[in-house]
């Protein structure tokens, strides 16, 4: 008879077999790459570095004129907004939103009024810009491997369609010898895009050549005042359905391309066009005439207008003042938590000042 041993040791030498099979099995049925220019790209990482985001971090307005639905929380966590992470421990993030009240309230009467939380929201959204020019400054390295401190539209295109999985040396050198580049409809729009976007960003007088300040308005057009201009005229154009080049509320609030599938779909809708009603007549337009020009868009959009700032802060504290003193305590905040950092703290209110 076998022994249990003898067993094992004949099992363990069929399961390497068996695996070393599979391994061969895998290898010769993968397909071959038949692209001329396409190849897989090394790191889907790269590709983010060197594409304009699509969200703007502390910027009420999204660049393709949706609302910003994360703005409260990224004007009131900055960059300590990743910590608030939905599954993390309620006391911990309790605890957080408590340390985060002391820093707001800085005449420590406990409670927070509108020029305290104006002074903050200010100093999270510089955060922001602070993290934008830090990382503006790897990415035009990225970009900029010759370090002449220069970039060219061609050596853009050349390193954002490598990001895209085309071949780089191949691109390189047909762009170099002016050859046509068979590039799918879907990236020559995006590339397209992107080229205008460029000539915004290159400052008189214009060479078609970016140094890091210019590229870091055209990842980042919060940063130049240009650029806003030229990101405002873009969202007008995609909402100003009669051509006047000014928005009226029913041009703001229409509906996305689409077709309301369901009831759950519907209520969507609902709360989307609710949204964005209330911010149009509270808040962009600013002298209330129901009509919205590129000026009050343009400082509508500006992350670093003070005045905006303290409107924010005034309407934040609104949300959660409960005693309606037109200030925020902590036990107001940490009701409201949802709102300011996007974690619902459950019991919130158990043991506040035995740990505050």
């Amino acid at each position: 008879m076998m022994s249990r041993q003898a067993f094992l040791c004949g099992l363990g030498s069929l399961y390497l077999s068996l695996l070393f099979v599979f391994l061969l099995m895998d290898v010769y049925a993968r397909p071959a790459n038949n692209s001329a220019l396409k190849e897989k790209p090394a790191d889907s990482k790269d590709e983010n570095e060197i594409l304009p985001p699509d969200h703007l971090n502390g910027v009420k307005m999204e660049m393709d004129g949706h609302l910003n639905k994360e703005f409260h929380q990224e004007v009131f966590l900055g960059k300590e907004m990743e910590e608030f992470e939905e599954d993390s421990e309620p006391r911990k993030n309790r605890k957080k939103l408590m340390v985060i009240f002391s820093k707001v309230d800085i005449n420590n009467d406990k409670k927070i009024g509108a020029k305290e939380m104006q002074r903050w929201i200010m100093e999270k959204t510089d955060e922001h810009f602070q993290e934008a020019v830090e990382e503006n400054k790897m990415h035009f390295r990225a970009v900029d491997p010759d370090g002449d401190g220069h970039v060219s539209w061609d050596e853009y295109k050349i390193k954002f369609l490598a990001s895209k999985g085309f071949n780089e040396k191949e691109i390189a050198e047909k762009i170099r010898n002016h050859e046509e580049l068979k590039i799918d409809e879907e990236t020559q729009e995006v590339l397209d895009n992107l080229k205008d976007r460029w000539y915004q960003a290159d400052n008189p007088p214009p060479d078609l050549l970016l140094n890091e300040e210019e590229f870091l308005s055209f990842l980042h057009p919060e940063h130049s005042r240009g650029m806003l201009k030229f990101m405002v005229k873009e969202i007008i154009r995609d909402l100003d359905q009669d051509g006047d080049k000014k928005l009226t509320l029913s041009e703001f609030i229409s509906l996305p391309v689409g077709t309301v599938e369901n009831q759950q779909a519907q209520d969507i809708d609902d709360d989307w066009v609710k949204d964005r009603r209330k911010e149009f007549e509270e808040v962009i337009d600013a002298n209330h005439d129901g009509i919205v020009t590129m000026e009050e868009l343009e400082e509508y959009m500006d992350p670093m207008n003070e005045y905006n700032a303290l409107n924010e802060a005034k309407q934040m504290i609104a949300v959660a003042d409960e005693n309606q003193n037109h200030h925020l305590e902590l036990e107001e905040i940490l009701k409201y938590s949802e709102y300011f950092t996007g974690s619902k703290l459950m019991d919130y209110a158990r043991n506040v000042h035995e740990e505050f």
